[in-house]
């Protein structure tokens, strides 16, 4: 079983809400909010940030997945659909839009479990991968401002690539300073001597 998790469930029939309250409960974790539409659904995962939500798709002002959808594009928080429909176009719109996971009513305790160790999972796989992209972006565009800064000391200092990469060091080891911002400062000096 997972370490206990703080959850938000979005359902809009009360009886199906506190079944589901009562189960996670039972497994250790904590619900912190429940909605009871969409629009209320999207306002309380960004302002309570959740761990998970658990979220019906058939729901007053704004269905479930549009909500998962919108939540989805200003925070990763892991999302299981529960619904009373096993329909394609809905699980391939539910996955589109972001949920980790997808449940058909009713739901037994010995269902949610297994979702949320899934959800939890691929949401940590996701966050990984996105970290990694993030770093790999940095990396690039920190190597191409040295890059430029190198064509800017070869040209001005009429130096060698290698002699500009040793220069650009020296500097970085000198200041105790990172090579890309030893770099960015060197192209903004070169474009204020050319304005």
């Amino acid at each position: 079983m997972n370490s206990s998790l703080n959850i938000m469930i979005a359902e809009d029939e009360s009886i199906i809400l506190m079944g589901l309250k009562a189960n996670l409960t039972e497994l250790g974790h904590q619900v912190i909010a429940e909605a009871f539409d969409g629009e209320e659904a999207i306002k309380k995962a960004l302002y309570y940030e959740p761990d998970l939500i658990l979220i019906d798709i058939n729901m007053p002002k704004t269905d479930g997945i549009e909500a998962i959808r919108r939540i989805s594009q200003k925070k990763l928080i892991p999302c299981i659909i529960i619904t009373g429909y096993n329909d394609e176009k809905l699980i391939k719109r539910a996955t589109e839009a972001g949920a980790f996971a997808y449940l058909v009513k009713p739901v037994a305790k010995k269902e949610i479990e297994p979702a949320i160790s899934i959800a939890v999972a691929r949401s940590a796989d996701f966050k990984q991968v996105n970290q990694e992209l993030s770093d790999n972006k940095k990396a690039l565009v920190n190597r191409k401002l040295v890059e430029r800064a190198k064509g800017v000391l070869m040209d001005r200092l009429n130096l060698t690539e290698q002699t500009a990469m040793k220069l650009l060091q020296k500097k970085s080891n000198d200041r105790n300073l990172k090579l890309a911002i030893i770099a960015q400062e060197i192209i903004e000096a070169d474009q204020k001597l050319r304005f």
